[in-house]
């Protein structure tokens, strides 16, 4: 068996940048550790060099809210400016100092290197123009405000 020469090194391409929309979290109640809550996505809008569009008024973030971190669980939908639906799912994490993530609660501006917010997304579409995202794995990072969420949606290469 012959050794392969050293693997190629991933890249990152910017797909998108997406400004999401946010209604008042829905509280839950406890979890194991932490707290339950669900937050309405209401809209917004993508731009970028691979996607362009809205994000539509449907889904939500159900996240696991502990002292240290936050899990994020999104699922939602972007109507591309061509007439594309695209289903999304975005997992990840935000995490920080705890006087930081105080402030992000409070709904106060924070810069957003002073906090972790990390995300995998799923893209799925059935329009043969998009098929390219059921197939490509996307990394995104994030900033939260106090009524929406901003994501850069990189394609991994």
């Amino acid at each position: 068996m012959t050794t392969p020469g050293p693997l190629p090194k991933p890249g990152l391409e910017l797909a998108c940048r997406l400004s999401v929309k946010l209604a008042s979290p829905l509280e839950k109640g406890a979890a194991p550790g932490g707290q339950w809550r669900i937050i309405p996505i209401i809209g917004g809008t993508v731009d970028g060099p691979k996607l362009r569009g809205t994000v539509l008024n449907l889904g939500a973030d159900w996240q696991t809210v502990w002292d240290s971190h936050a899990e994020l669980d999104t699922r939602y939908a972007m109507e591309t400016h061509d007439g594309a639906l695209i289903d999304v799912r975005n997992f990840g994490y935000r995490h920080g100092p705890p006087e930081v993530l105080a402030r992000i609660a409070a709904g106060n501006a924070v810069d957003p290197s002073e906090y972790y917010m990390r995300t995998q997304a799923r893209l799925q579409s059935g329009d043969p123009r998009y098929q390219w995202v059921n197939r490509t794995i996307f990394i995104g990072t994030g900033h939260r405000l106090a009524d929406a969420v901003q994501l850069a949606l990189y394609a991994v290469t």
